[in-house]
């Protein structure tokens, strides 16, 4: 089935117009003084603004990670004209910039409103941008295009009288392959897709996921709601957090924490309770709604190839360093002769997730070439381009090389999540970029990498995980110690569909200790491993006591 990009109408044009002069004359009013910044904090969060620990930081929302190349090209812009030439992209499929001024926030999201992009609903106490698979449209394996499902959540989301000020921030994730590129389980609510033994299409719906200080895999609350019921039953979930989430107690305020003490068997007869109470027609989307959101998706003129391709088989065979890119980046397309090219941001002594403008417009260039003008982010700090002919991936990997987004590492070693640390962030007890870097500098040869694995390690600056630590093959914790940054290690967590948490290995290590602790870990998993094993199948053979016995022999713990 063809893939698409939904396009959006007048209303949403309408909104993101009213919305940014809304704004506008609260800056300008903040500016004067008449506003202080404690007034001011609540209305600049609902506009996606942080102060961070050197400037404000501006997150703009990419619904379920989809962009058209004149919306990157944009963000290009932003990050020429009004960063530092550059953004960061993050776990939840949005960018950030890092360096704004507030002058310049109101032109800034009046810039990105001309091409369908904002900020709302990226920070504040509400149900933030809906994250899907990266791969939609385009895998074979899904059993629906979870993005229409994600745009019918944003449409009934965003502005949600009743769901705007939650205990709470809210997040929600759609998938609908089996593999599970979304953690869905690590979200408030997860939504899996699937289809029951009469063919009929419907969500497992997983709730109470979430990282942080009480880490929780979301348990299984129904294993099939019909998907026309989609709405009024994530309405029966909301209700039932906003009714007992602890708005007395931000750490206890989450809805994993509520499912948690109630017990998902409890929290899910309450669900179920308000769910018969709900008036479904009313809240449900109507059939007429559905075909309208899929109307609005753009069809793209797939044109199918039975066979080989030369082009691509020739590139293969005459050059190692395309063959290996293929082998670690390109997978198979639901479409005979395409294929999905992921494009890592993970270059060697570069930031985990950062992407010049010059990238940016460059990548954006490939797209139109290449891949129908769309270009996708991953959760994982990466962009995809999802739809490229097989004859044009060599082309597509001289246009990565020439701008130096050609590294063949994803889900190796080097591929690295990182929260931007204490380098940005004012909640940071650690830095976490350069670790990253020198993590991934002691596998930059492209044979090592290769020869570990799949190997996924993800590091945050803080006890918030916004790096993922908790769901790591290797997570790494930056703490602090009487003021010295110290790096905790935990092994064994996964976000994918075989998802668990990471378990503490030991004290916590000095920077460059953590960095050579990750290479001992590797080197015991390499002497230990069975054929086929990824570093996460030994830990959960072997248990902890080989892997930590090579870290603390010779070590020296905080």
């Amino acid at each position: 089935m063809p893939s698409a990009i939904y396009q959006y109408d007048a209303i949403d044009s309408a909104m993101l117009a009213d919305r940014v002069a809304e704004f506008r004359g609260q800056v300008a009013r903040r500016l004067a003084g008449e506003l202080t910044e404690d007034q001011f904090k609540p209305l600049r969060l609902m506009n996606g603004l942080y102060l961070q620990l050197h400037a404000y930081m501006l997150r703009v929302a990419i619904p379920y990670g989809t962009l058209r190349s004149p919306q990157l090209r944009r963000l290009a812009d932003v990050a020429r004209r009004y960063d530092r030439g550059y953004g960061h992209f993050t776990t939840r499929q949005n960018i950030q910039f890092h360096w704004i001024k507030l002058k310049d926030a109101p032109d800034i999201l009046e810039a990105l409103a001309a091409d369908d992009l904002h900020a709302i609903q990226t920070s504040g106490n509400c149900i933030r941008n809906v994250t899907a698979d990266p791969y939609a449209g385009a895998t074979a394996d899904e059993v629906d295009d979870p993005r229409v499902w994600s745009e019918a959540i944003r449409q009934w989301s965003t502005f949600h009288p009743e769901f705007s000020y939650l205990p709470r921030k809210f997040k929600i994730a759609v998938t609908a392959a089996p593999k599970d590129r979304t953690a869905a389980r690590a979200h408030d609510i997860g939504l899996q897709l699937r289809r029951n033994r009469e063919g009929e299409l419907g969500f497992e719906v997983m709730v109470g996921g979430g990282q942080g200080r009480q880490p929780f895999l979301a348990p299984t609350i129904r294993e099939h709601l019909p998907v026309r019921h989609l709405l009024s039953y994530l309405q029966a979930v909301l209700r039932t957090y906003n009714r007992h989430g602890r708005r007395d107690n931000i750490h206890k305020a989450r809805i994993k924490v509520l499912v948690a003490q109630l017990g998902a068997e409890e929290f899910a007869r309450q669900v179920e309770a308000e769910w018969a109470a709900t008036d479904k027609a009313a809240v449900d989307l109507p059939d007429t709604e559905l075909a309208r959101i899929r109307g609005a998706f753009r069809i793209h003129p797939f044109e199918p190839r039975r066979g080989p391709s030369p082009a691509f088989e020739t590139a293969k065979a005459a050059d190692p360093a395309f063959a290996r890119f293929v082998r670690n980046n390109v997978l198979a397309h639901k479409v005979p002769g395409y294929a999905i090219v992921n494009v890592s941001l993970k270059a060697p002594g570069e930031t985990p997730g950062d992407c010049s403008a010059d990238q940016m417009d460059a990548v954006a260039d490939l797209a139109d070439a290449h891949s129908f003008g769309e270009v996708r982010v991953t959760y994982q700090q990466n962009l995809v381009l999802p739809h490229v002919p097989l004859d044009d991936v060599p082309a597509v990997f001289a246009g990565l090389q020439a701008i130096g987004l050609a590294t063949a590492n994803i889900d190796l070693a080097s591929d690295i999540i990182a929260c931007p640390g204490l380098d940005y962030c004012s909640l940071a007890n650690a830095r976490a970029i350069n670790i990253a870097q020198d993590i991934a500098g002691r596998f930059a040869l492209p044979e090592r990498a290769e020869a570990v694995g799949e190997l996924k390690i993800k590091i945050s600056g803080c006890i918030n995980a916004c790096g993922h630590h908790h769901l790591g093959h290797i997570g790494i914790l930056g703490v602090d110690k009487k003021g010295e940054e110290f790096y905790q290690l935990s092994l064994g967590g996964s976000g994918e569909e075989d998802a668990s948490l990471a378990r503490i290995l030991g004290p916590a290590l000095s920077g460059p200790g953590v960095v050579d602790a990750v290479e001992r870990l590797v080197d015991a998993y390499m002497g230990r491993r069975l054929d086929g094993e990824r570093f996460l199948d030994t830990y959960r053979r072997l248990g902890a006591e080989p892997f930590k016995e090579a870290v603390y022999a010779d070590a020296h713990p905080a």
